[in-house]
């Protein structure tokens, strides 16, 4: 690893503020200066950042899975040396266990702590940081099962943490905050029915009915093309009182079948007779 060269590298990290972030792509910073890692480096110091508990032999393995278990730790032993002789070195490690230094910041955990504070109920404007908490996958363009493992439980906990601080701003009567929280949860997975369904129930509670109704038929067409679904009966019957006035006038428009000989009635017309022929039969 390699720290720029305008910030001086004294081994000691007293002040020295470290952070690692892996949502929207690695990067190592020293007091907000970027350390120059290798990427065989970056998937290990990342590794340990997700896996706070991991010890050794379980790290060797997610890092180096085709190798045999000796060749593996032996690669891990050699990263972690090679780690260790920079100044910058974010890691602590013991006899059987390596993990991130107490003091050095993770985006990750920021995001936890964010979804964890929301689950337990604290008020939503006390996790203001909640729309913009990983916005950003983790580390796109790697494809290592960890990492795509990782990255989808990031994704649902985000997912979830947003609908839960939209539906507590509904419950509040926080119409504007509510609708913010769930577009932003509809952003991130646009094929998602909770999200529209708040929204529709958003703005339902604005008396917004126009609104709800064009939220509804935007995902349902939506659903349509691209999976050739339909909206749930949980999401259909959201609108059941709002649409029962125009669904009663469409089947009241309706031309009714008719027997054979029967007058029939133009739409918005007089009953024309039955044409001459049926009349001569």
């Amino acid at each position: 690893m390699v720290a720029d060269p305008s910030v001086p590298s004294t081994g000691s990290r007293s002040g020295a503020r470290i952070s690692l972030h892996l949502l929207g792509g690695f990067a190592l910073l020293h007091d907000r200066t970027p350390v120059v890692v290798p990427r065989g480096l970056q998937r290990v110091i990342a590794l340990i950042g997700l896996r706070p508990g991991a010890t050794r032999c379980q790290l060797a393995g997610l890092l180096w899975p085709d190798a045999p278990e000796e060749r593996a730790l032996s690669s891990l032993r050699t990263a972690l040396w090679r780690l260790r002789q920079d100044p910058c070195c974010p890691l602590t490690t013991n006899t059987d266990t390596v993990r991130l230094d107490p003091a050095v910041w993770l985006d990750v955990d920021e995001l936890v702590g964010t979804a964890t504070r929301v689950r337990e109920g604290a008020c939503p404007r006390a996790a203001a940081g909640a729309l913009a908490a990983g916005r950003h996958d983790l580390l796109p363009g790697w494809y290592d099962d960890w990492v795509l493992l990782e990255r989808e439980r990031l994704r649902q906990l985000r997912l979830h943490m947003l609908e839960q601080v939209a539906g507590q701003h509904l419950a509040a009567g926080r119409h504007g905050e509510a609708l913010e929280a769930a577009l932003e949860a509809m952003a991130a997975e646009p094929l998602r029915e909770t999200p529209h369904r708040l929204v529709v129930r958003i703005h339902l509670a604005e008396g917004n009915a126009f609104e709800a109704v064009h939220a509804f038929y935007v995902y349902r067409d939506l659903l349509r093309r691209e999976l050739r679904l339909e909206p749930s009966p949980a999401m259909c019957a959201l609108l059941d009182d709002t649409l029962a006035p125009i669904r009663r006038a469409s089947r009241d428009g309706v031309t009714p079948r008719r027997s054979p000989g029967h007058p029939t009635r133009a739409p918005g017309g007089p009953a024309r007779p039955a044409s001459p022929s049926r009349r001569n039969a």
